[in-house]
């Protein structure tokens, strides 16, 4: 007799178990910032307790989800998907670093000529060209004294 206890106590914490586990990942519609495990809002009962009946009349965790998604909304998953309405979304951090990125390395690829080979061809007695000449003065002339100009950290990043 023991044994049917144990296992219905076990079918219990195995239910509880999932239930929590889909609640921490299940926002309160009424609350917004905390899951529906955390809330003690009307809707939130509700809810957990709607998530206990689903999982006991023998629904996947995806298919609760997938129930929540359909009754309100996609933002009532913490972890919104991937598709092609977010795509921008997400990836719009990583485009914004890659064109800052790009525009760094050309900015400094443009900025600076290389000034080794420039070196040597003086140290071979190759003439520079006008341009090389003009690089190598801006290089070897000293910065103008501090208070002269205003200086920003913007004003030097543009190279103005």
């Amino acid at each position: 007799m023991e044994s049917k206890e144990d296992e219905e106590l076990k079918k219990v914490q195995v239910v509880d178990a999932r239930a929590r586990n889909i609640s921490h990942n299940v926002r309160c519609t009424e609350c917004g910032s905390q899951s529906i495990e955390d809330s003690q809002a009307d809707i939130a009962i509700l809810l957990r307790k709607l998530i206990r009946d689903e999982i006991q009349s023998g629904k996947s965790d995806k298919e609760i989800y997938k129930k929540l998604e359909d009754d309100f909304g996609e933002t009532v998953l913490y972890a919104p998907k991937f598709d092609m309405q977010t795509a921008g979304l997400w990836l719009s951090p990583l485009l914004v670093a890659g064109a800052a990125g790009g525009l760094w390395a050309f900015k400094k690829h443009k900025q600076k000529t290389n000034v080794h080979i420039m070196v040597l061809d003086l140290v071979r007695g190759v003439p520079l060209t006008p341009k090389e000449k003009e690089t190598m003065l801006d290089i070897l002339t000293p910065p103008p004294p501090v208070g002269s100009t205003p200086s920003s950290w913007w004003g030097r990043w543009t190279g103005r």
